[in-house]
């Protein structure tokens, strides 16, 4: 991997006083059917401190389910350390200071959305009011809606409202945003960055790169079970050398323009092709005097690009 890694998580760095979460070397492995072992989490060191929002990124078996299972003690390292708020993931989530929003489980279709935090909240020592926590969720007004009769998005506010109930430090979402829709999902993230500038830190994976690109303080992206970059949204864009070019050019031979010196690869979508390069300049004087393409633009990188480069196995 040639990529440079921004160095915000090496195991040599000081952690700083207060982390929220600290994680040193971190190794999960399991055993498939087969008798094959794949080790899900390969070294993974990570640091954040209190009032971050971190977008915590990677492709589908990267091990970031496996790790923040480990951060919320739902499974234990094989080896490495997991330190959350100063102390175990036990602790601190005995204590209150840690609450989670998973994408599923954990409701029962027959209460009402009122009766659900209800519940919940006898369950803690000292639970905010109910009232507070379905206002901050944005579910006030459904409280009496029974939760088999609430949608995706409803019902992963209700899961977000059960998290807010212990006024926790910490908050680990997985999937936070899914079937919720544009508003939704911008009410959502207006709230978690209020609580971040009260000095609540948020952990979030998402697939949805638009909510890292706006909303996180930071960006790490994983794969196969280690960091492999870190920084913010504009930093993580810059590793991912190159830009696209594109322009319409009917008929297209994509072979022909894969031999153009400075493109890296091409996608053609109907009329328009769009060429990745590391010399747009050169790239685009070919098209201009070379072929008849028209309409040209040349656009940097955005983050969905820059994961898709730094998470692949081609670089």
């Amino acid at each position: 991997m040639t990529s440079k890694v921004i160095p915000r998580t090496e195991t040599s760095s000081p952690t700083p006083i207060g982390a929220a979460i600290e994680l040193r070397a971190l190794r999960k492995s399991f055993r498939v059917p087969g008798g094959d072992v794949v080790r899900a989490v390969d070294g993974l060191d990570l640091v954040v401190a209190p009032g971050e929002i971190v977008a915590f990124l990677g492709p589908n078996g990267a091990g970031k389910t496996t790790t923040i299972d480990m951060m919320l003690g739902l499974t234990e390292p094989d080896s490495g350390t997991v330190r959350i708020l100063g102390g175990t993931p036990d602790r601190a989530i005995s204590a209150g200071r840690v609450s989670a929003v998973l994408q599923s489980g954990g409701l029962l279709s027959d209460l009402t959305v009122a009766e659900t935090v209800e519940l919940v909240a006898t369950l803690h020592h000292r639970p905010r009011p109910v009232e507070e926590v379905l206002t901050r969720a944005g579910i006030a007004e459904i409280g009496a809606r029974r939760v088999g009769k609430c949608s995706g998005g409803q019902q992963q506010r209700l899961r977000f409202a059960l998290a807010l109930l212990p006024d926790p430090d910490l908050i680990v979402l997985d999937e936070p945003t899914t079937g919720m829709d544009v508003e939704g999902r911008r009410e959502f993230w207006h709230a978690m960055r209020a609580d971040s500038r009260r000095g609540r830190t948020v952990l979030f994976a998402t697939h949805y790169l638009d909510e890292a690109d706006a909303y996180a303080d930071r960006v790490v992206l994983v794969r196969e079970g280690r960091v492999v970059a870190d920084g913010t949204a504009a930093e993580i864009k810059n590793l991912a050398a190159g830009r696209t070019v594109s322009a319409t050019l009917p008929h297209a031979r994509p072979v022909e323009l894969l031999a153009v010196p400075g493109v890296d690869d091409i996608e053609v979508r109907g009329d328009r092709i769009l060429l990745r390069t590391r010399d747009s300049d050169m790239v685009a004087r070919h098209l201009l005097t070379e072929t008849t393409a028209v309409d040209l633009e040349i656009t940097s990188h955005n983050l969905e690009s820059a994961f898709l480069t730094l998470t692949s196995g081609a670089h």
